[in-house]
Order: C-alpha cells, then sequence, then structure tokens
C-alpha cells in the first residue's frame, strides 16, 4: 500500500468526517484521523503522521524537486533551486509557481516569488510565525 503525503492523508480525514455527517453520523476530526491511519495500515494518527514525516522529510528532497507547503500560512507550490547543510538544518531555496502574499493586511502586499528558510528533518522551518505554526512547511509534490 502506497502511503499519502500527510496534507493527502489529513484531507482524507477531513472529507471522511463531511461524508459521515451527510449520513448522519457526526464523528470528531481526531476520530476521522484516527480512522485514517487504520485505513493505511497504522496503529494510531501518531504512528501514521510520524511514518508520513519521516517519508516526506527533507532528507528526500534534492535539487529541482517540485514541492509543496506553507510559507508564513499561504499554500505554494515550487521547484527546489538551492538546497545546502546537514537534513536538520537544511537550508533551501524555493522559486514559486505563484507568488505568495506574506503580508495578512487587507490594505497593504508583499507577494514574493521566491522563497528561502531553513528546515529540519520533518521539513519544517524553526521559527514560528505569531500564532504558533512554523514559517516554511515543505514537503514533494505528487508525482
Amino acid at each position: 500500500m502506497t502511503l499519502p503525503a500527510l496534507s493527502e492523508a489529513k484531507a482524507q480525514a477531513k472529507a471522511l468526517r463531511a461524508a459521515l455527517q451527510a449520513r448522519g453520523t457526526a464523528i470528531s476530526h481526531a476520530q476521522a484521523l484516527e480512522l485514517v491511519a487504520q485505513q493505511h495500515g497504522a496503529r494510531d494518527w501518531n504512528t501514521l503522521h510520524a511514518r508520513l514525516e519521516q517519508r516526506n522529510g527533507p532528507s528526500e528532497l534534492a535539487l529541482g524537486d517540485r514541492v509543496r507547503g506553507y510559507y508564513l500560512g499561504q499554500p505554494f507550490t515550487g521547484e527546489i533551486v538551492a538546497l545546502a547543510g546537514p537534513a536538520d538544518h537544511r537550508q533551501i531555496e524555493i522559486r514559486l509557481d505563484q507568488p505568495v502574499d506574506t503580508v495578512q493586511f487587507g490594505s497593504f502586499s508583499n507577494l514574493r516569488r521566491q522563497i528561502r528558510g531553513t528546515i529540519n528533518t520533518a521539513g519544517r522551518s524553526p521559527r514560528k510565525t505569531s500564532d504558533g505554526a512554523p514559517q516554511l512547511v515543505v514537503e514533494q509534490a505528487p508525482s
């Protein structure tokens, strides 16, 4: 069985929850995550999550790879144009397919076409936004 990307597994849980709700069975998001984990042969969501992070981690990333993720909370897709350093503190630069707005303010924008940051073995930046989310999250885009 091929494991999905982490974002795909989360989307599966969201879709499962919505489908069950439409049929009159309400479950929590956590319950949906547990069911998705079991469908993929994992004991629980934490086990599946760890497997997916390990499989999709930046140690597998290479120059020229197609990636997707989030930068300052904004979704992106793009191509790795620079990659350096050890897996647990990797410097990465990504040329984006579409610019992302790095400002969350209605009357001001700052569009970026290329981003750079540091990611760990899980593809997450150690630096956080003001709400505690990683500034940069990167995973390989599906082929």
